[in-house]
C-alpha cells in the first residue's frame, strides 16, 4: 500500500522551526548557536534519540556509540537527530527497585517527546524496565517511533563452561551456601559470568521484553537477537536511524503497530520462549497506554496452545541468546509459529509480521526446537487464582521441579524482606522440603516498588541436605533470570490487605499448576477475623516521587502503571507561541 507522504510544513517541528515570529526566530538563532546550519534542520524531521546511557548501567554502556550510529542513520536519510538523555534504570544497582521508576522514565520520555519539536524518536534500550518504560512513554505521546535494542551481552565462562546471567548466579550462591564451593570459586564465577557490554543473555526479563518490542512491530526485523558486541548491532542501529525518518515521512504512529492483534502475538511469544514473569505485567501496562484491554486470563487462554520452543535457560538446559541467535534467531522461532500469529500485523518497516518472517530459517533445532519436539507441549507461564491470589498470581512451570507443580504444605511466613534474610537460615527455623516459603509485604506498595525478592532463598539445613526447590509465594517479582517453584505476583498485595496478609505459621496452601488454583485451606470465618484485626503498615514514603508513587500504583494485574496516566483524552500538544 502506498502511503500518502507528509510535507515538511506539516511536520510537527516546522512550529518551532519553520513559522515567522519572534519564537520561531528564537528557535532557529539558538540552533545556529550549537553549530548547525540552517540546511541541517530547515524542512527536515527532528529525530529524538532518547538515549538510557550511564555510567552505571553496565548494559547500556554501548549506547554512547551506538547513539552516533543511529545519528548517522538519521542524517543519511534527511533527518535532523537529537540525542536526549533519559533515566538509565540500571537493574543490578538502583535500589529499591527499578520497577519504583519504571513509570517515571515512562513519564520523562512522554514528556521529552511532546516539550520539544520532535516529530519522531528513536528509542534506545534494553535492561529489564527500559523497555517497557520508554514503549510506554512513546505510545502515550503518538509519535512514530522505532526500538533499538542493547542486545544481549556474550556468554559467561568459568573452567570452560558456560554461565549464564543471574541463573548461575543464584545457582552457585546456593551451592556457596550449601557449602559445596568456596569463597576462590564464587569469585572466579564473579568475574566470569559478564564478559562484554549488552543486557541479561539468558531469557531474563531483558532479553524477554526486546523480543516481546521486536515481536510488537517496534523495532527492525531480526533487532532483538543480536549480541551488543556484533558488528550486526551497530548496522541495525544505522537501519534504524534511517528507517525512523521514513516512518515520520509515512505517518506510520504507534497506534497502527500496537492492535490488539499484535499483543496476541506477543503474549504467543513470551510463551514459546518460556519468557519473563515480568512480561504480564509489563505487557498489560504496555497494552493499557495503547487503549488495548488486556486481562491476565488472555495469557493463559495463550499459552495452553502454544509450545515452548526455546531451549534457552533458565527454562532451558544449556543455551543462551548468543546460541539463539546463531540459531536463526527470533525470527526463525517465530516462523515456527505461524498459524498460531496474526501475520497482517503491521510493524516499523512498513511490510506486514508475515513478509517480515519470510526467509527465516532455523539453522540449530535443539538451540530452537521444531514444534514436533517442543521443549513443552504448552506455554511457559500460568496464572493461577484462588482465595489466596483474587485477582491473579503467576508461576513458571517450565523453570521449576515438575514434583512441584501439584503441591500441599503448611506455610512459613515471613512478614517482609528484612524478617526472610533474619530467620532463613536459622537452625531453628521449623521447617522441611514439604513447607510453603511465604513472603509478605513485598507488592508494589509494600516492597516498595515490586522488587525481585519473589525467589526466595532455601533455607541452608535444607541446601545441606540437598534440596534445591521448593514452593515459594509471594506479592513480589522475581529476576527473569531466576528459577524455582516461585507463585509471584500474588494480587491483591498483602500491604492493602490482600489474603496473603492473613497467611500465618502453619496454614495449608495447595499449589495445582494444572488446575490453576492457589488455595489457602483456612475457614473463612476465621480469615474474616484475621482481616478485622489487621492493620496496615506505615507509609514508606511521605514527600517526592514516592508518595506520588504510592498514591497512583496500581496493582500487579493492572500492570502497576501509574492510574494518571492510562490511556485516555490525549494530552494537547503545547503552544509554542509563548
Amino acid at each position: 500500500m502506498t502511503r500518502q507522504k507528509k510535507r515538511p510544513e506539516e511536520l510537527r517541528s516546522h512550529r518551532w522551526f519553520g513559522v515567522k515570529g519572534l519564537r520561531s526566530f528564537a528557535h532557529r538563532s539558538r540552533t545556529l548557536q550549537m553549530g548547525y546550519a540552517r540546511e541541517d534542520f530547515a524542512g527536515k524531521p527532528v529525530i529524538a534519540i532518547i538515549n538510557t546511557w550511564s555510567d552505571i548501567n553496565p548494559c547500556h554502556a554501548h549506547f554512547r556509540t551506538r547513539a552516533e550510529e543511529v545519528k548517522r542513520g538519521v542524517w543519511q536519510a534527511g533527518g535532523f537527530p537529537l540525542e536526549m538523555p533519559a533515566i538509565a534504570l540500571a537493574e543490578p544497582f538502583q535500589k529499591p527497585s527499578t520497577m519504583l521508576y519504571r513509570n517515571l522514565l515512562a513519564m520523562e520520555t512522554e514528556e521529552l517527546l511532546r516539550g520539544y519539536p520532535v516529530d519522531g524518536a528513536v528509542l534506545m534500550g534494553g535492561c529489564d524496565k527500559t523497555t517497557p518504560a520508554l514503549v510506554m512513554g512513546a505510545t502515550s505521546m503518538g509519535l512514530p517511533f522505532i526500538y533499538v535494542p542493547a542486545g544481549p551481552m556474550l556468554r559467561g565462562n568459568w573452567h570452560g563452561e558456560p554461565l549464564g546471567s543471574g541463573s548461575d548466579s543464584w545457582k552457585y550462591w546456593a551451592e556457596l551456601r550449601a557449602g559445596t564451593i568456596g569463597e576462590r570459586e564464587w569469585g572466579e564465577v564473579e568475574e566470569g559470568i559478564a564478559r562484554s557490554y549488552g543486557h541479561c543473555m539468558t531469557m531474563g526479563t531483558a532479553s524477554t521484553m526486546t523480543s516481546v518490542a521486536e515481536t510488537l512491530g517496534l523495532t527492525l526485523p531480526a533487532a532483538a537477537s543480536i549480541p551488543a558486541p556484533d558488528a550486526n548491532h551497530a548496522r541495525m542501529a544505522t537501519a534504524s536511524g534511517r528507517r525512523i525518518v521514513e516512518m515520520v515521512w509515512d505517518d506510520l504512529k504507534p497506534v497502527e503497530i500496537l492492535t490488539p492483534k499484535a499483543f496476541d502475538n506477543a503474549i504467543t511469544v513470551v510463551h514459546a520462549l518460556s519468557g519473563s514473569t515480568n512480561a504480564l505485567i509489563h505487557l498489560v501496562a504496555m497494552a493499557g497506554r495503547a487503549g488495548v484491554p488486556l486481562k491476565l486470563e488472555r495469557f493463559d487462554e495463550l499459552a495452553r496452545r502454544t509450545p515452548v520452543l526455546a531451549n534457552i535457560r533458565p527454562a532451558g538446559d544449556k543455551y543462551l541468546m548468543e546460541d539463539f541467535y546463531y540459531a536463526g534467531g527470533l525470527r526463525a522461532m517465530m516462523s515456527e509459529l505461524k498459524d498460531l500469529l496474526n501475520l497482517d500485523c503491521m510493524t516499523a518497516n512498513g511490510r506486514s509480521l508475515g513478509e517480515n518472517l519470510d526467509d527465516a530459517k532455523i539453522y540449530n533445532d535443539d538451540v530452537i526446537r521444531k514444534r514436533n519436539n517442543p521443549l513443552s507441549a504448552n506455554g511457559g507461564l500460568a496464572v493461577l487464582r484462588g482465595n489466596l491470589a483474587p485477582d491473579g498470581a503467576v508461576i513458571k512451570p517450565t523453570a521449576a521441579e515438575p514434583h512441584l507443580m501439584k503441591h500441599t504444605g503448611p506455610a512459613v511466613v515471613f512478614k517482609n524482606y528484612d524478617d526472610l534474610y533474619a530467620r532463613v537460615d536459622d537452625e531453628n527455623l521449623v521447617v522441611d522440603k514439604n513447607s510453603v516459603l511465604v513472603l509478605q509485604n513485598a507488592g508494589p506498595q509494600g516492597g516498595p516498588g515490586m522488587p525481585e525478592w519473589g525467589q526466595l532463598p532455601i533455607p541452608k539445613k535444607l541446601l545441606q541436605q540437598g534440596v534445591r526447590d521448593m514452593v515459594r509465594i509471594s506479592d513480589a517479582r522475581m529476576s527473569g533470570t531466576s528459577y524455582g517453584a516461585c507463585v509471584l505476583h500474588v494480587a491483591p498485595e498483602s500491604y492493602i490487605g490482600g489474603p496473603l496478609a492473613l497467611v500465618r505459621d502453619g496454614d495449608l496452601i495447595e499449589l495445582d499448576v494444572a488446575a490453576r488454583k492457589l488455595e489457602l485451606k483456612v475457614r473463612a470465618e476465621e480469615l474474616a477475623k484475621r482481616k478485622a484485626a489487621w492493620k496496615q503498615p506505615p507509609p514508606h514514603y511521605t514527600r517526592g516521587y514516592g508518595a506520588i508513587y504510592s498514591q497512583h500504583i496500581t496493582q500487579a494485574d493492572k500492570g502497576c502503571d501509574l492510574d494518571v496516566l492510562h490511556y485516555g483524552d490525549p494530552t494537547p500538544d503545547p503552544e509554542v507561541v509563548h
